[in-house]
């Protein structure tokens, strides 16, 4: 299996709307980090689809190394 590119050794916080679906960029390959733009495509890697429970300032992974993907977990500070 592929290696993520690390995007990020930070959280990215983004506006999330309650219902909508997004895109989570696993491959770190996305310059839209961290939503996928289809750059996955020669790699192993899909992007994952999660809608959102409630309108929130979420800080999702940069670093593709949660254990709680799309949301960042601190993994980062190990990397």
């Amino acid at each position: 299996m592929d290696e993520p590119v690390v995007a990020g050794k930070s959280p990215i916080p983004v506006e999330l709307k309650k219902g909508e679906t997004y895109y989570y960029c696993t491959c770190g390959k996305s310059d839209n980090q961290p939503f996928c733009n289809g750059a996955h495509q020669d790699t192993s890697f899909t992007p994952m689809a999660f809608t959102a429970e409630k309108d929130e300032t979420a800080y999702l992974c940069a670093c593709k190394h949660t254990k709680n993907p799309p949301y960042c977990d601190g993994s980062h500070q190990n990397l």
